[in-house]
């Protein structure tokens, strides 16, 4: 299992992915986001699935950015190729994988801002090669491990929100999953894509770095705990009212 983030909000991107790899009975850490310039503009893409599908796609693609000149003027056309090269590692590896056991499985995060592009684009990618938009409907998608990530996120993140915001709350949601599965650990990549920067900004964070923003989270949850009302209990367990 693996926890891949994306949002979009108004003033830009937000990705964050963990590095934890499981196969088999072998864990390690590796990357799951890459970053792609493309004639002066970048892009980034996050994945989750199967390892060697997403390293083959992902060749791919770089191999027609650099060997081809592959140019998009549009974000959808670099979402549209990347789809086709998941079609391509389809056709060559998916009935010898299937053969061996395995399900042809790699879910994809496409995010940045092409030439032509008003605006900063976030594409959700299935293994089929099709794609959708994430926009003000949507706002967020997590490949991976969704269980845990998504209640914060819900009740709190619009398209208003501000990009240190988003920030926030994508390191929240990773750390609630973090904290509830064992598939999911650190250290984490962070992409910030800020609007009409045509550029990704990228960090590496250990657990170390985080640990103090976790414990306060921590704090102000049961803080914030404390301070629900009580009355609707008084009829199923007995105490003594807090003062006014």
């Amino acid at each position: 299992m693996t926890f891949c983030l994306g949002i979009k909000v108004k003033e830009g991107l937000v990705a964050i992915a963990d590095t934890r790899i499981t196969a088999g009975n072998e864990v390690y850490s590796n990357k799951k986001i890459s970053i792609h310039e493309v004639q002066k503009h970048s892009l980034f893409i996050m994945t989750a699935g199967l390892r060697s599908v997403r390293d083959k796609a992902v060749t791919y693609f770089n191999q027609a950015i650099e060997k081809e000149e592959a140019s998009y003027d549009f974000m959808f056309e670099a979402a549209t190729a990347f789809g086709n090269m998941l079609k391509k590692v389809a056709s060559e590896d998916r009935d010898s994988l299937e053969k061996e056991g395995y399900h042809f499985n790699l879910h994809a995060l496409v995010g940045g801002q092409m030439s032509q592009d008003k605006e900063h684009k976030l594409f959700l990618i299935f293994p089929e090669g099709n794609w959708i938009e994430i926009n003000e409907g949507l706002k967020y998608q997590i490949i991976g491990n969704s269980n845990y990530g998504k209640p914060l996120l819900n009740r709190n993140l619009t398209m208003e929100t501000s990009l240190k915001d988003a920030l926030k709350m994508g390191f929240l949601s990773f750390d609630a999953t973090q904290v509830s599965s064992n598939d999911v650990d650190y250290p984490i990549d962070v992409v910030v894509y800020e609007k009409n920067s045509f550029h990704a900004k990228e960090i590496r964070l250990s657990k170390e770095d985080m640990q103090s923003i976790s414990d306060d989270w921590n704090i102000a949850l049961r803080n914030s705990l404390e301070g629900i009302d009580e009355k609707w209990m008084e009829n199923l367990i007995s105490f003594s009212p807090k003062p006014a």
